[in-house]
């Protein structure tokens, strides 16, 4: 069985802005992907595995690309995603809904980034 989802980009505006957020309120680091052939594309990769069962995803600046449309929804696994919260507001962002149980599915907090797009952060304690 293959993931539904094998890939996600987060439009931003401000790629600086947008990568700093990410990785404090993540605590990773965001890499430059390399062999882009588009001088008009930036990509900050998160860390990732690609042989693990998750998404692999990046942070996308495009020219005349839209941001904070909220196409999209993106869950970062978390081990207690309190923890991220906590870190959400002092980056940049803010939390649109605080901690709360989706039952026997975990918890889910729901954030915005500095670019203006929702996010979520999921765990299972």
């Amino acid at each position: 069985m293959m993931n539904p989802v094998g890939w996600f980009e987060i439009n931003v505006a401000d790629m600086a802005r947008a990568q700093q957020f990410y990785e404090t309120v993540l605590g990773c680091t965001l890499e430059n992907m390399q062999g882009a052939d588009d001088p008009t594309m930036e990509l900050k990769l998160f860390p990732s595995d690609m042989e693990s069962y998750s998404a692999a995803g990046a942070l996308v600046k495009m020219t005349d690309a839209p941001v904070g449309q909220n196409s999209v929804l993106v869950y970062f696994s978390c081990d207690d995603c309190a923890q991220q919260e906590s870190r959400v507001v002092a980056a940049g962002g803010q939390v649109e809904r605080s901690k709360f149980s989706i039952g026997e599915h975990g918890f889910i907090v729901m954030a915005k980034d500095t670019e203006g797009n929702v996010f979520g952060l999921h765990s299972m304690t």
